[in-house]
């Protein structure tokens, strides 16, 4: 939606595109318009600072499901495959979940990468915001970092959730800011997708 920064970085790869038949997913189903209301989110939890070689990027969803349940599946850094279709498998180093926590991620065939080790930025159960930022691995996201947030909203006279996810990465050598983002919120959008459909599906029998 929102994108900032340049060319640069030590890969010389392309961003390939990314299927996301599994999801049973499609771009245009995922469009989020937010209301000046909820930019407020975007200002006051979702600051970031690129550097002329990085770009950044924010994606939205409307999940009818209340907070708690959303969060309670966001939370789980050691779990991130409740509702990251591509993840494959996660094993911590260390049985606590808090700041600092470092996991060992697999993913699935179909992104360019096989492994990623993530460091746990924040959990803030009050505030409910997650952030991650990728330390390793054999992927092209270079410095990424993320954040994500989930608020309380009404949708359709029931209680729902907002979910605000956003990052900021390296723009790789041979791809454009554009290729970047595209490539980044394509699998963000697929992971939020699962997330309402979980979140409802627990919701609904819980």
């Amino acid at each position: 939606m929102n994108s900032a920064g340049g060319a640069g970085g030590a890969a010389a790869r392309k961003f390939p595109a990314v299927s996301l038949r599994r999801a049973q997913w499609r771009l245009a189903d995922e469009r989020c318009e937010l209301r000046e209301e909820e930019m407020e989110y975007i200002r006051r939890f979702h600051h970031h600072e690129p550097s002329s070689c990085q770009c950044t990027s924010f994606i939205a969803k409307h999940i009818r499901a209340p907070l708690q349940t959303v969060w309670s599946l966001v939370r789980r850094f050691d779990q991130p495959q409740l509702f990251k279709p591509f993840v494959r498998k996660c094993v911590m180093r260390g049985n606590v979940i808090a700041s600092g926590s470092i996991r060992e991620v697999n993913v699935q065939s179909g992104l360019p990468a096989t492994r990623s080790t993530e460091r746990l930025e924040l959990l803030d159960d009050s505030e409910h915001i997650l952030k991650v930022k990728f330390i390793g691995g054999d992927h092209m996201l270079k410095n990424y970092s993320s954040i994500l947030t989930v608020h309380s909203e009404i949708i359709d006279g029931q209680l729902g959730t907002l979910v605000v996810e956003s990052f900021v990465v390296d723009v790789p050598e041979g791809n454009t800011k554009d290729d970047i983002c595209y490539f980044i919120e394509n699998v963000l959008r697929c992971n939020l997708r699962t997330l309402a459909d979980v979140s409802e599906e627990r919701h609904a029998n819980p």
